[in-house]
């Protein structure tokens, strides 16, 4: 799995790296056999069929690992954001826990809504729009991807918005969905500077994202927990877009898009001489390297999920809808 380099303070989590591989599908036509060349051709990115059966790979793989706090039971169906959190969270667990976790209840997924953009090249995605047995009435969004027909469907993102904020998505006459490139210049934020905008934006603020609890909010919140009697907190933000992190997004009805993407977040805290830094929890504890003296930085992986409006439409403003962020890794000094 291609990642960003992003050095700053701490160590990186190791994935396996995907093979990117293009493939081709065979169609059938009343003159015969025509060979569609998947990496040129315009198509559904999978059926509903399948999207259906790799939502439910995931769950049984992701509830195994879960279960046992064995990262290595989901890794084939993990990507991106998701396995970075999801990988150190299990490894976490299972330092503390090596037989298993003691307060695992699966997770069910029900109510699944599928939204399948038609599209040419690779990656071909799709995203599952559900309901859970966890997170209150959350919808859980998860983003399916795969590099080629043999390979197996990856989650790559999991965000979680409130039911009323999901939005309608622009579809044809058979229901496939549209992709909104990259570098789509009619948003009001190219998807592929998103990360780097937002990372930007928590750092100077600024008027290209809306209020809310992962903007105006989050800022507020980080300002008055950087500095506190002998304690002083500091942080570094990056954008991840790179391979297996790349933005995705997908064209909603009223000419915008609903965009996922990714970031990294460095909190350090150094305590001030004579004093020691708030003893972490045993999970930022097990992923922690050195020893922790006087400070210490712990890194964070967030996907997030945001409403990238047309361009010209409304105050032009970007809404982050939901974000979730995992401690990847931690380093004492």
């Amino acid at each position: 799995m291609s990642r960003d380099r992003g050095p700053r303070w701490p160590r990186r989590l190791d994935r396996s790296a995907l093979i990117a591989a293009s493939a081709t599908a065979l169609s059938l036509t009343a003159s015969g056999c025509v060979v569609v060349h998947g990496e040129r051709e315009v198509l559904p990115s999978t059926t509903r069929a399948e999207a259906a059966k790799a939502l439910q790979q995931f769950t049984s793989a992701y509830n195994a690992a879960d279960k046992a706090y064995d990262p290595s039971l989901d890794a084939e169906h993990t990507t991106g954001a998701l396995a970075a959190i999801d990988s150190a969270r299990l490894e976490a667990g299972r330092a503390n826990n090596p037989d298993g976790n003691p307060s695992h209840t699966p997770l069910e997924l029900t109510d699944a809504k599928f939204t399948i953009p038609k599209k040419a090249g690779w990656p071909r995605w799709f995203v599952a729009d559900t309901k859970a047995n966890k997170g209150g009435d959350a919808r859980w969004l998860l983003v399916f991807t795969r590099d080629g027909l043999e390979e197996t469907w990856q989650t790559a993102y999991l965000t979680l918005v409130a039911p009323d904020k999901v939005p309608e998505f622009r579809t044809d006459r058979d229901g496939w969905a549209e992709a909104v490139p990259a570098n789509s210049t009619d948003l009001a934020v190219p998807p592929a500077d998103l990360s780097k905008d937002y990372t930007a934006y928590l750092k100077d603020g600024g008027k290209t994202f809306a209020d809310g609890a992962h903007t105006s909010s989050w800022r507020e919140l980080r300002k008055k927990r950087s500095i506190r009697p002998g304690l002083v907190t500091q942080y570094i933000d990056e954008p991840l877009t790179n391979g297996d992190y790349a933005p995705l997004a997908l064209r909603t009805e009223d000419g915008g898009a609903l965009v996922f993407f990714t970031t990294r977040h460095f909190e350090k805290q150094t305590s001030a001489q004579g004093s020691s830094v708030p003893t972490p929890s045993k999970d930022v504890l097990a992923l922690t390297d050195g020893e922790i003296k006087q400070s210490l930085t712990m890194e964070f992986v967030s996907n997030g999920i945001a409403l990238d409006p047309a361009r010209g439409a409304g105050d032009g403003e970007v809404s982050v809808l939901g974000r979730v962020q995992g401690l990847t890794s931690a380093k004492g000094e």
